[in-house]
């Protein structure tokens, strides 16, 4: 048989600037480009036009496209993870498997799991940080603990990136180390069990003119004022060295933002129990949620009366995203005018964002619902109306995603806002008292 490495394919679908390929592809052996559609994972989704879905697909076609005028080729399934190297390892003799590290719970799972499978079979698993600057346990304080506020921890994150530099690793100089074979086809979506949407997703490179008036314009949904790069963050398909190298470059508050998604990385891998269901703060566990099914439907479809919310839930239900501020008018108003469990909300968002990301979802929610660290107070309480005042003065995104507005067909508020924030004040307010 063959001898080769693998290089794994994850949350990092692009050639260049790719640590974990970098090294393989400095290795002694050549190495096969792989891909596994995971049944573990897709078996999960019962939307079956998924965007995720279709995005991931659109990113190996591209790849293989650049690989196949090199003589290369991808190697893409669809199965279990343990039962593709089972099969890929009766073709080669594989010596290495080369990924990048990923920090979400299912796959620290999968690849403890798959470690104890490649060991026995005399294979090595190697991986490498490359979805973020800085991980784990890289950004602390000076007494070894993890930092809890977003302040002190992004003052410690650009000293050291002031220390350290970005690292470079330039895979797409050493293609020509992958292994030599004729062009494989990609299962279509269709084989997967998936339909194309016909969404048009946003370009991989970031308009740096938006990056430079981001402070000015990141609030303003009507505005294009925001970079659009979370999905390709999500996936990897752009380098993170490379928007960070960016944002120093044009602005500050962007790469603030960049610092957040880290932020609440570290906090997803020193606090894993907030990844499974619970309060970053213990005592927000005993709020008395109401969790009235049929309002949380109306929500859903954004069917609430509040036309700032019903237009931000409407964005999301059509393309997958939503902008941020709206993001946190929508959160806001589950949580805390309707008194739903933010984790209703966070489960919704998690099937519905294309950019979706577990550890920056489950840390803005908590955020908004003031139970997670460095949160809002639990007594700030959005208000929509001064939301839509502030933010859609001249009603363009109202307008934009709700043409039934102003007309007899949109429905009446829900529920009285001043009702709604005492409400929820003294259910908050009885829920931390009584711990």
């Amino acid at each position: 048989m063959q001898p080769v490495n693998i290089f794994w394919f994850r949350r990092d679908l692009r050639l260049e600037d790719n640590t974990g390929l970098y090294h393989a592809l400095r290795g002694s052996l050549p190495v096969i480009l792989l891909f596994i559609f995971d049944t573990n994972i897709l078996d999960q989704l019962e939307e079956k036009r998924d965007q995720r879905v279709e995005f991931i697909h659109l990113a190996l076609a591209e790849m293989q496209q650049q690989l196949v005028q090199t003589g290369a080729t991808l190697e893409v399934y669809h199965g279990a993870p343990e039962a593709v190297f089972r099969q890929l390892s009766v073709v080669y003799a594989i010596e290495t498997v080369y990924a990048n590290h990923d920090y979400e719970k299912y796959a620290v799972q999968r690849d403890a799991f798959l470690l104890q499978w490649l060991s026995a079979h005399g294979i090595a698993l190697r991986t490498y940080k490359d979805q973020v600057i800085f991980e784990k346990a890289e950004i602390i304080k000076a007494d070894g603990h993890p930092y809890t506020v977003y302040t002190p921890y992004s003052r410690k994150w650009k000293e050291s990136l002031a220390e350290s530099g970005l690292p470079s690793y330039p895979s797409e100089k050493y293609l020509g180390n992958v292994y030599r074979q004729p062009a494989r086809n990609l299962p279509s979506l269709a084989s997967l069990g998936f339909q194309q949407t016909g969404h048009v997703f946003p370009p991989k490179h970031p308009d740096a003119s938006v990056l430079r008036r981001y402070s000015d314009t990141r609030d303003f949904p009507f505005a294009e004022g925001t970079s659009k790069m979370g999905v390709h963050l999500r996936f990897g398909t752009i380098s993170i060295r490379r928007m960070v190298a960016l944002a120093r470059e044009t602005n500050v508050t962007f790469l603030n933002e960049l610092i957040w998604r880290e932020f609440y990385m570290s906090i997803i891998w020193h606090f894993p129990y907030v990844g499974e269901g619970k309060s970053f703060k213990p005592a927000y566990d005993h709020i008395l949620w109401r969790n009235d099914a049929a309002e949380f439907e109306q929500w859903c479809r954004g069917a609430t009366g509040y036309p700032i919310v019903d237009a931000g839930m409407r964005q999301l239900n059509q393309t997958g995203y939503m902008h941020n501020r709206v993001r946190m008018i929508t959160a806001s108003f589950l949580c805390k005018h309707l008194l739903i469990d933010w984790r209703w909300g966070e489960a919704y968002f998690s099937q519905k964002l294309l950019d979706f990301d577990f550890a920056a979802n489950n840390g803005g929610w908590q955020w908004v619902a003031g139970c997670g660290c460095d949160a809002a107070p639990y007594f700030r309480i959005f208000n929509p109306q001064l939301q839509t005042e502030k933010f859609d003065p001249a009603l363009k995104y109202i307008k934009r995603w709700l043409p039934e507005w102003g007309s007899r067909y949109y429905p009446p508020p829900i529920v009285e806002h001043a009702f709604a924030r005492e409400r929820c004040l003294k259910a908050y307010k009885e829920a931390l008292e009584n711990r």
